[in-house]
């Protein structure tokens, strides 16, 4: 029987048909489990449930050496790196790892990670966090050594450690993006536990005569999704240069002395800004043309890039510090 490797449109259903089976089975799952223990416990426990019913899929199919219902469907059998035997246990196993436990782990660590670096350190909320540590939870001990590890930073590290997060939790999306990207360009790995653990595929039945343009349609797909990826963190980092310019221009200025004319003016009232309702200090204007204090506008685009009175989309650089305005 001629084995040739398996293509892209072969992969990618054999993929979406395990998804659909994984899916009933989770939501099986999930209805048994919250009929039995609750509505309370289940949402406390339905990313665990997931889990287990994720690992049980692949522990019945592709750990016991059999092919999964997606790889069945469009008959394609699982080999090593020499496309000549299938993989050992040991590689199996290494994949399942890696499909399933490992995402749900990191999503886990990262979540309680920027949840305590957010938490306020007060009275308050260490007294919640000693109550929820008496009650076992999925994530307990998980959750009390990021606690104590929290502790030990001062405020300037949490600080440095926020972007570090975020920059992690951006990496691993960008990571899936470029992943897919180099599959539709090489036409193996459609998941990364496969990538990690070499675990390729071959079809059963002889190459069509398509074949060949298939592969081509999705190499040119691979390089489109590239591209799209370049421009968009191309954009992102313009905008984040842009946001950081905006910033020290605030602190350049935010301490600037007062106007002493527009101080000593007793015969006209002093125009108010409507972020402070206080009168107007080192007037600035947004695109629109509306008027605020220096120090107020700035600090509001750090969380709304938009104009307060009209809501013009704009960008913090646009704003224009009127230094001779009276």
């Amino acid at each position: 029987m001629p084995l040739v490797h398996a293509n892209q449109p072969q992969l990618i259903r054999s993929s979406q048909k395990d998804e659909y089976y994984q899916t009933s089975l989770r939501n099986h799952a999930n209805d048994v489990f919250q009929a039995i223990a609750g509505s309370k416990r289940w949402l406390q426990w339905r990313k665990e449930i997931e889990l287990l019913s994720d690992l049980t899929y692949y522990v019945l199919t592709t750990l016991s050496g059999y092919q999964t219902l997606g790889e069945e469907y469009v008959s394609i059998v699982q080999v090593d790196p020499t496309n000549r035997r299938i993989p050992s246990r040991t590689r199996r196993g290494a994949f399942i790892f890696f499909h399933t436990f490992l995402p749900y782990l990191l999503d886990k660590l990262l979540v309680c990670v920027e949840h305590e670096l957010e938490a306020e350190e007060d009275e308050v909320n260490q007294n919640a966090q000693r109550e929820a540590a008496l009650t076992w939870s999925p994530v307990s001990y998980v959750k009390a050594w990021i606690q104590r590890a929290v502790r030990m930073l001062n405020e300037q590290q949490r600080k440095s450690l926020k972007p570090v997060v975020f920059a992690v939790q951006q990496g691993v999306t960008i990571l899936h993006r470029v992943h897919v990207a180099l599959f539709y360009i090489s036409g193996v790995f459609y998941h990364l536990a496969k990538r990690t653990t070499g675990i390729s595929y071959l079809r059963v039945h002889g190459m069509t005569g398509d074949d060949r343009t298939i592969r081509t349609s999705y190499r040119l797909l691979g390089a489109v999704s590239l591209l799209q990826l370049a421009i968009t963190l191309t954009l992102q980092f313009n905008n984040l240069r842009q946001r950081q310019r905006a910033r020290q221009e605030w602190k350049q200025h935010r301490n600037l002395s007062s106007s002493p004319q527009a101080s000593k003016s007793p015969s006209s009232k002093a125009p108010r800004c409507i972020l402070c309702l206080e009168d107007r200090r080192h007037s600035t204007t947004t695109p629109c043309g509306h008027l605020f204090c220096w120090e107020c506008i700035t600090e509001w685009c750090n969380t709304k890039t938009e104009c307060p009175l009209c809501r013009e989309k704009f960008q913090p650089h646009r704003l224009v510090y009127l230094r001779s305005y009276k």
